[in-house]
């Protein structure tokens, strides 16, 4: 307590120590007179060229930068591409200053042997693409690219690595244009280090196509590309940890990179038991029973107790020019052994009823994955890609229940005893073409990508159940009881083309046209045998069902876009024309269906000026039923409910409309982002159950409709910041609607769902030596049911945090992590509340390559996960194990070797202005 108490004194004295100041003026070309739109300008100390503050010129050239500092004199740099940089320096005598009208000249030809070595602007912005300079957001020495992200405005990293940039989440991290390991953003930006990176590029996420074609990208995820410093894409970089600690945890990770120009490979392995699913390197916080760069499949490492081990290599390399290969190789296995309990009130038209459940699962799982890229530019307008990709796992599950049903007084009506044991494999091989061809410089071209993916999926179940009804007198009235061996063999196969043509009818306006097709082939195999004397022989012909499915979908759209720099809109229409045949061998039940849909697609997009932007999205989708719901046979792993699928299911069709605004002011460093969307669905597929005098249930599908979504996300985030103190405030506030048409004991209904969320998080920083986050979030939930003996449900969740780090006294790292979990709405028997304290303290030794860190993980041994859950027929309160209270010493050791001597270079190097 006593650090934190003096970090907010220095930061009192801080501020008040500080003056605010303005600086304003005009940007323009000197021959021209034009205004320069979108040039940097920003604010410098003079001694060694600390960024203080910055800003974008709007589209009158105008410019305001202001902040706070006690430095009496900076320097004003001014910075255009293709334009002589401006130097100014200013005096803070006056707390505002005008600089009026500045005069920039083009940059004339660099001369050949001359280099020009400046300062960078701290950001840019080029077309789409927000450009920010590395070295002009000052972090710790040896901070990772997470931590040099959180620097960076409009920018957010979570405690789980998840990056948003103006509330939208990156989907991707690119080195150098290329992949880094797959497409997990976690593994580039917690393993490469800030010094060797030069810029960070923010860019909406675009498709290979996309980036080929010049074609605007759809999406609504952001995309990452850390460019590195030249000379630092060749040598060899990594680390080593071990770490072992009490009952037995241990953990044990590594990784190498080399980097050789455009050739780049890379291995990463790791294995531990405290619920660490991926590789995570951070001299505070890494492995902390977190997921970072998960290369899972099947673990939840939220729930139970995991040992996970993993492999990974990635190689990528290019041969000449306009030929390149990447690939990567993933294992990863995983042993998860979870204890749970869970109470659900079910809800009836005229009655409430209530289940208890204690279940075990043990779940042990090998996966295979491996990803292939070959792309080759035969001339600068045609390029060819190839994406074959393999994944193949197995895995062994256990799983025992005793669940108990009784009345609204607590008189027991069933139990049911459940064992499964099963066995499973999944193969899946995908492949992707890609051969698009480019007309001239106006845009035009033509694409053809075609798709394939094989899967066949197989497993073998035992399954012992046990059910039993009693009567009033509490005695056993009916038992029934099942041993069973089911056999399931799933293969599905999906065969599609995709040709799209753009031409331009004039500037930045094109008439497309687009042709989809795929074919879906499923065959499932479920043979289903009862036990007899002592061998699973006698085939239950009833369970059993050969079911194969076929469906054809034929989509052509034609439509206009428009793409201009402030406005871009397009609309695409077209019909979905989906064919499907339902045959099940066994049962000799069989239909075909045919359904049109009006297949429509339109975006808006309106750059209203620098750092605010409004979209707009619309489209419909069609989804045809699963296998599991079409299947017309019993599924009897359960006793208590008895699930029976629907052949005559209906595909289900989906409106959807998407929108967002987002607004960031480079003087106040101040943002508003704002997302939502909403969604109506028609033919939704929802269960009916039916519920009979003994609270035995029996369940199918039908399609309903009138089902819709809301959901709105709004955030506020402002950073202020002086010389030595930086403050980043942020509020998030995340709001959904519901309304589901549904069955209760086959009587109809509605229930509407409310979710609000808002979160408030602040991070304090002083000169990088300590740092302090507090956190709060609310969750309330509500539901509400047409049904007159529906009462209105809602419930409140609260979690308070507090996250310090200090780096003082040199070398030490002492970090602590407390987080307050409060649930009072839970039933009785369930945890409410809890606080988890994780604590860290760190030594850097050897030059800061070595890190001897001794960590305590829940140190008040008070851990839980517990959860309550409001649908639309039940009230479900849920806890399980998880990992508790340990201590672990570990060390971490990094290597390095980038970049090299210079060699000398020819020619004098020149210096701009400081």
């Amino acid at each position: 307590m006593r650090h934190i108490v003096l970090f907010v004194l220095l930061c009192i004295a801080s501020i008040a120590a500080a003056q605010t100041f303005e600086v304003k003026g005009v940007l323009k070309d000197k021959i021209t007179g034009m205004p320069l739109e979108s040039a940097t300008v920003y604010v410098q100390t003079i001694q060694d060229s600390t960024l203080i503050s910055y800003a974008v010129t709007n589209k009158k050239g105008e410019f305001e930068i202001g902040g706070r500092t006690k430095k009496k004199k900076l320097r004003f740099i001014a910075s255009y591409t293709g334009y002589q940089k401006l130097v100014i320096p200013i005096d803070l005598g006056k707390r505002s200053i005008d600089l009026g009208i500045l005069m920039m000249e083009v940059r004339t030809t660099q001369l050949k042997g001359v280099e020009v070595v400046g300062e960078g602007a701290p950001v840019l912005i080029k077309k789409d693409t927000l450009e920010f300079n590395a070295n002009s957001f000052k972090t710790k020495p040896d901070a990772n690219v997470e931590e040099l992200l959180e620097k960076l405005p409009g920018v957010e990293v979570d405690n789980d690595g998840k990056i948003t940039v103006n509330g939208n989440e990156v989907n991707e991290v690119l080195v150098n244009g290329k992949q880094f390991f797959g497409s997990d953003p976690k593994i580039a930006t917690k393993n490469l280090g800030k010094d060797l990176v030069d810029k960070i590029q923010i860019s909406d996420t675009k498709t290979d196509s996309q980036r080929f074609t010049g074609k605007r990208s759809n999406s609504d995820n952001k995309s990452i590309n850390i460019t590195l410093k030249k000379g630092k894409d060749k040598g060899f970089f990594g680390r080593v940890t071990a770490g072992y600690g009490s009952d037995d945890r241990y953990e044990l990770s590594g990784m190498l990179n080399y980097f050789k120009g455009d050739q780049r490979s890379s291995l990463l392995a790791s294995s531990n038991n405290i619920n660490v699913s991926g590789f995570s390197y951070d001299e505070v916080w890494d492995m902390m029973g977190s997921s970072a760069g998960d290369l899972s499949y099947r673990s939840n490492t939220n729930q139970g107790i995991t040992v996970n081990s993993n492999v990974g290599v990635n190689f990528v390399d290019q041969w000449g020019k306009g030929k390149e290969f990447s690939s990567d190789y993933f294992y990863a296995t995983s042993d998860n052994e979870q204890r749970t309990k869970q109470l659900k009130e079910n809800l009836l038209p005229d009655s409430r009823f209530f289940t208890k459940e204690d279940g075990y699962s043990n779940t042990i799982s090998d996966s295979h994955k491996t990803n292939l890229k070959f792309e080759m530019d035969i001339d600068s307008m045609t390029r060819v890609v190839f994406r074959p990709s393999f994944y193949y796992t197995t895995g062994e599950d256990v799983e025992k229940s005793d669940l108990i049903s009784s009345d609204a007084l607590g008189v027991t009506l069933n139990t049911n005893t459940s064992n499964r044991q099963s066995m499973d494999s999944r193969k899946n091989f995908e492949s992707e073409i890609e051969i698009i061809r480019k007309f001239g410089t106006k845009g035009a071209f033509l694409e053809l990508e075609i798709v394939n993916e094989v899967v066949d999926n197989f497993g073998e179940s035992f399954v012992k159940n046990t059910n039993q009804v009693y009567n009033n007198l509490g005695n056993v009235a009916n038992s029934t009881e099942i041993d069973r061996f089911t056999e399931t063999d799933a293969k599905n196969t999906l065969l599609g083309f995709n040709l799209e043509w753009r031409m331009p009818l004039f500037k930045n306006f094109f008439f497309d046209l687009e042709y989809v097709y795929e074919k879906t082939k499923r065959e499932n195999e479920k043979l289903v045998y009862d036990l007899d004397t002592d061998t699973y022989s006698d085939f239950n012909y009833n369970l059993s069902s050969l079911l194969r499915t076929d469906n054809q979908m034929h989509r052509p759209l034609a439509g206009f876009n428009y793409d201009g720099d402030k406005l871009s809109f397009g609309l695409m229409a077209g019909v979905s024309n989906n064919q499907l045949e339902n045959r099940d061998g066994l049962q000799s039940i069989g239909f075909e269906k045919e359904f049109n849909d009006l297949a429509l697609e339109g975006r808006l997009m309106y750059n209203m000026g620098r750092g605010e932007r409004f979209r707009l999205r619309y489209n419909t989708n069609s989804n045809i039923p699963s296998a599991y719901q079409l299947q017309p046979v019993e599924n009897q792993n359960n006793l208590s409910n008895i699930v029976t699928g629907n052949p005559n299911l209906n595909r289900t069709y989906t409106h959807r409309l998407r929108f967002g605004y987002n607004k960031y002011d480079f003087k106040t460093q101040t943002g508003m982002f704002m997302h939502g969307n909403i969604s109506f669905v028609e033919d939704a597929i929802v269960p009916i159950t039916l519920t009979d005098e003994n609270l035995l249930r029996r369940t199918t599908f039908t399609n309903v409709s009138g089902n819709k979504s809301a959901w709105l996300g709004i955030y506020f985030n402002k950073t202020i910041k002086n010389d030595h103190f930086t403050s980043r405030w942020s509020l998030r506030f995340n709001g959904s609607y519901n309304r589901n048409n549904n069955f209760s004991n086959g009587l109809a209904f509605s229930s509407d769902g409310i979710n609000l969320s808002p979160r408030l998080s602040v991070n304090f920083n002083y000169k990088e030596w300590i740092e302090i986050e507090p956190s709060y979030n609310l969750g309330w939930n509500n539901v509400s049911y047409s049904l007159e003996n529906f009462e209105e449900e809602s419930f409140l969740t609260h979690q308070a945090g507090l996250r310090t780090t200090t780096f003082w006294p040199k070398n030490i790292v002492f970090g602590n992590d407390i987080t307050y979990s409060y649930n009072p709405n839970v039933s009785g028997g369930f945890d409410a509340s809890a606080v988890l304290w994780n604590m860290s303290l760190g030594l850097k030794m050897f030059k800061d390559k070595g890190l001897l860190k001794i960590k305590a993980y829940d140190l008040l041994n008070q851990k839980i996960n517990t959860t309550r859950t409001i649908t639309a027929d039940y009230i479900q309160d849920f806890q399980s194990n998880v990992l508790q209270r340990y201590f672990m010493f570990s060390f971490t050791y990094k290597v390095s070797q980038v970049g090299g001597k210079n060699k000398g270079r020819r020619g004098r190097r020149y210096y701009s202005r400081r």
